[in-house]
């Protein structure tokens, strides 16, 4: 019987670093090829990886929360389907047949490759759903290796987790209101809002408690949380973006009633049944006609070769808020799709990004980027490009405000739309062709699906 390590891969992102988010075993639990064994942050997203071997799991060798990186051993499994004797320390034979071994039961490591990650992309039969933790027999090396708590589990999900985390909540200490006393957003946000307890250590020097919250006594503290997967990931590349890039965003304030009325016939129209259509599928559109009548905004700068790249197709980029910070999924290809299925992508992707739910490769080979900040009530603002883009478009709040129509004064919906463009390869003139199509697109969509 052979031990064996499952060494963090790198998934295809080129990561140094993840965070385990969840583990989805215990010590005791068996596992077959591919069932799914942890749940991982990288930089980018929420990953599951599959195990790559069949057998036992012997113990866990991370905690929850903690950050290793790629190459470290998360992870121990018991083979039981291979035949032969427990590997003894010091057999180089051993060694030599099959790097991944390591002893057992608790020797020394050897030097080990790290794992290949088999069949990534979990097999449609693999497991998914999260085993119920039960009580396994004390193990010395299970105790020795992963600290042990007399807690019982919290039922929730990983987002509310790196939520609780950010706001230095213990998901313990919430009384979860959910069915089957689940613990849900709203539980969490609920405790942040209670009071802190006065801490009985901490007294003035004459005897009395220490308080800088007035009357109740509590004692208020600075709260650290530490920076670390997508939010460590995207401040590094909005600052490299904003030092590397010369930056010009230029605004402008639209007729949006057009959009407007077209939006209401969409929802009315039984083809769309089912679909959740926007402003912002309106905003998608024009962009891309934009780009098709100006494939140069469409477009990275190589600073090695001093070349401006063209791309081949239109990855569209939609940022979104969701509790690990802003991600940035795209569609790809998406100048070939009808309205009706961009309108699905835009909602899958939306949907599946602020449930933790996005794919790393949703998330990879962005070409131009749309961030929808009025539906924070936000009038414009100038957004910092996405690294290897030209531009990125900013859709503001529709408000009714008076217009001038026919020399009229009249209440019209508008908006304001900014485009943030890197100079080195979007002039001036290119810039301004790019939001002036876009904006007489949103003032007349149906002129805009007329000229596609």
């Amino acid at each position: 019987m052979t031990i064996k390590q499952f060494r963090l891969p790198d998934v295809g992102e080129g990561l140094t670093e993840a965070e385990v988010v969840t583990w989805r075993v215990a010590p005791g639990d068996p596992v077959g090829l591919n069932d799914v064994l942890v749940e991982i942050e990288t930089a980018k997203s929420l990953v599951e990886l599959p195990s790559p071997y069949a057998g036992v799991v012997h113990s866990l060798l991370v905690e929850e929360g903690q950050t290793v990186g790629v190459g470290s051993p998360i992870i121990a499994i018991r083979i039981v389907s291979e035949p032969g004797p427990v590997v003894p320390d010091d057999t180089a034979s051993t060694l030599a047949a099959d790097p991944t071994a390591v002893p057992h039961p608790d020797g020394a490591p050897l030097p080990q490759r790290s794992a290949v990650l088999v069949g990534y992309g979990v097999a449609a039969q693999a497991q998914t759903r999260r085993r119920r933790r039960r009580p396994h027999p004390a193990r010395p090396d299970d105790t020795a290796r992963v600290p042990q708590s007399s807690r019982p589990p919290v039922l929730t999900k990983p987002p509310l987790r790196k939520l609780a985390k950010e706001l230095g909540v213990e998901l313990a200490e919430v009384r979860g209101s959910g069915p089957d006393g689940r613990v849900t957003r709203q539980d969490v946000l609920d405790h942040t809002a209670r009071p802190a307890q006065p801490d009985p250590g901490a007294k003035r020097s004459n005897g009395s408690t220490a308080s800088t919250a007035g009357a109740d006594n509590a004692v208020r503290q600075d709260e650290r949380v530490p920076v670390r997967g997508v939010r460590k990931a995207t401040a590094a590349a909005m600052v490299a973006s904003a030092f590397t890039a010369p930056h010009v965003t230029e605004f402008l304030t639209v007729d949006a009633t057009g959009t407007v009325e077209f939006v209401d016939r969409l929802r009315k129209d039984p083809t769309f049944d089912g679909v959740r259509v926007g402003p912002l599928l309106v905003v998608s559109l024009a962009l891309l006609d934009a780009v098709r009548n100006h494939p140069d905004v469409n477009a990275r700068w190589d600073q090695e070769n001093q070349e401006i790249v063209r791309y081949a197709d239109v990855n569209l980029g939609i940022a979104a808020a969701t509790p690990r910070g802003l991600l940035v999924p795209n569609i790809k290809a998406s100048q070939d799709l009808p309205v009706r299925d961009l309108a699905v992508a835009l909602n899958e992707l939306t949907l599946s990004a602020r449930e933790g739910r996005v794919r790393p490769a949703d998330l990879a080979g962005g070409t131009i980027t749309i961030t929808n900040i009025g539906v924070f009530g936000i009038d414009a603002g100038t957004p910092i490009l996405n690294p290897g883009e030209a531009a990125i478009l900013c859709l503001g709040a529709l408000r009714r405000t008076p217009w001038v129509v026919d020399e009229q004064v009249v209440p019209r919906w508008t908006v304001q739309l900014s485009l943030s463009f890197d100079h080195r390869l979007v002039d001036g003139d290119l810039g301004s062709r790019v939001l002036a199509h876009v904006g007489r697109f949103v003032e007349d969509p149906l002129w805009g699906l007329a000229m596609r």
